[in-house]
């Protein structure tokens, strides 16, 4: 028994020892997982970041559009290039799809919320023909030759906000709220400012509480804010076939444009009254400093708006509307994606006519050789209306016009050019390079499920050109869009546009 007794105690030590070494083979015991936690600061879809106190939130959508009679998706209709020409060589449809991405991050300090935000886009598109036969290039590819469409990535927005700065890639604090689109789809009304894919800028905000606030702001001119400071003297037969009036004659960037706003925001809706400063700065009359230059001269924009929500047409009916005055300013007006040279052609009833033209041009200033600029006046307004029939389907009506104004001395100038270079059959009387652009349409949309939007978008847009009436000129052959040499009627121009979209938001 005793020997028994000591097999057993022996054989226990063993596997006490095996237990212990066993015990020192184990890892370490792992230290609890940061879960991602909900951010409930910010609103719904933000998260901490793990390990911090900065919240963050993803989002974006998915978009897919096609458009007909318009080459370009994202701005306007048919008025200018291949698709102004309205043959054979313009496209009847466009196509593109996009990815946007947002990342927004925020965090509390003593100091307030400190933010980021970021918007990116990937886009793929049809893109739009840009010359005669298959050497026309597409971007980086050649029409007909290695493929018509092609990617690009974009990046619309990306400030820091912090203590009431505002530091970065945002949206013009002259623009309101809806931007380009009181109630439509269609990127190219006229009447106020625009910039949808943000402008440099440093702005400072100040918040008077109960929805009032002020902004005061220096923002980049070169990307988005000047349309073209024109010398005359340098005009040539091309470009005046192409509403250009001159060649573009303007130096690198001296001032920034200096902005000033005040909003008042509430649940009736809003009110916003913004201001605007433009350097108008001007390169040399020749080829080289010896030539001298015309004197910078400052423009100035204003603008007002309105917004009206809960209208007893029905819940979330809304009215946006704005007008804009400018005076060497021109893009706080016409906004960077409405084009600022017009050649749309038509049919003709005029004896000794091929066919029908509508030339128009902008410009911030216009000067000849040796004299000073002179400065642009343009007004207009835009405004939409949407009435929502139920959950699922709204519609919108929406229209926008706007005026370019030269002055007596501009217009010496540009119809000195114009009436030499195109053989305009009226002569010095009947040439008046004042124009309106306008645009009226209707969208419908369909929303089937949350965050899937279908529609439909309908614009027509017309040029009133002040040419007089039954004039004619001279045009040269224009190869890029397969026009020939030849005596055209100057007539008013139209243009209808379809733009029909699927969009997830998410």
């Amino acid at each position: 028994m005793k020997t028994f007794n000591r097999m057993l105690c022996g054989s226990a030590a063993v596997l006490t020892m095996m237990g212990h070494a066993q015990g020192a083979d184990l890892p370490a015991k792992a230290r609890p997982v940061e879960y991602v936690k909900v951010c409930s600061l910010y609103g719904a879809g933000f998260y901490y970041i793990p390990g911090t106190d900065t919240c963050i939130k993803l989002g974006g959508y998915l978009r897919v559009d096609a458009a007909l009679n318009t080459n370009s998706i994202y701005t306007q209709g048919a008025v200018n290039g291949a698709p102004g020409a309205g043959n054979r060589l313009r496209n009847y449809y466009s196509t593109n799809a996009r990815e946007d991405l947002t990342i927004d991050t925020r965090t509390a300090t003593q100091y307030g919320m400190l933010r980021t935000f970021f918007d990116g886009v990937f886009d793929w598109g049809s893109g739009g023909y840009t010359g005669a036969g298959t050497s026309a290039t597409n971007g980086s590819t050649i029409y007909g030759g290695t493929g018509v469409a092609s990617g690009s990535v974009g990046v619309y927005l990306a400030f820091i906000q912090f203590a009431g700065f505002t530091m970065g890639k945002t949206i013009s604090q002259f623009s309101t709220p809806w931007i380009n689109y009181p109630s439509n789809n269609f990127d190219g009304l006229p009447g106020g400012g625009g910039a949808v894919t943000g402008v440099n800028q440093f702005t400072y905000t100040a918040d008077f509480g109960q929805g009032i606030t002020a902004s005061f702001s220096a923002q980049d001119q070169v990307q988005y804010y000047t349309t073209n400071i024109w010398n005359v003297s340098g005009a040539t037969v091309a470009g005046l076939a192409t509403g250009a009036y001159g060649a573009k004659d303007i130096a690198g960037a001296s001032s920034p444009d200096l902005v000033a706003m005040l909003r008042v925001d509430q649940a009736w809706g809003l009110f916003q009254a913004s201001v605007a400063a433009h350097d108008n700065h001007a390169a040399y009359y020749g080829a080289d400093e010896t030539t001298g230059h015309a004197g910078d001269k400052w423009g100035w924009a204003g603008q007002l708006a309105l917004s009206i929500k809960n209208l007893p047409t029905g819940p979330g009916d809304t009215i946006n509307v704005q007008a804009a005055y400018t005076y060497g300013a021109s893009r706080y007006n016409f906004q960077d994606l409405v084009p600022t040279s017009y050649a749309m052609y038509g049919g003709s009833g005029l004896a000794g006519a091929y066919q029908s033209v509508g030339l128009a041009g902008l410009a911030d200033s216009v000067f000849v050789t040796g004299s000073g600029q002179e400065l642009t006046t343009t007004y207009g307004f835009r405004g939409g209306y949407t009435h929502n029939w139920d959950p699922s389907w709204n519609t919108g009506i929406y229209g926008a016009w706007a005026a370019a104004r030269y002055d007596g001395t501009a217009k010496n100038y540009i119809c000195g050019a114009f009436v030499a270079g195109v053989a305009l059959s009226s002569g010095a009387t009947g040439c008046n390079p004042d124009f309106n652009y306008a645009v009226a349409g209707v969208i419908t949309r369909w929303t089937p499920v949350k965050n899937l939007t279908f529609s439909a978008d309908l614009a027509y847009s017309i040029l009133d050109q002040k040419y007089a009436a039954g004039s004619t000129v001279v045009l040269p052959a224009q190869t890029g869009i397969a026009k020939p040499g030849a005596t055209y009627e100057l007539k008013d121009q139209s243009t209808l546009s379809l733009l029909l979209r699927a969009q997830r938001n998410w």
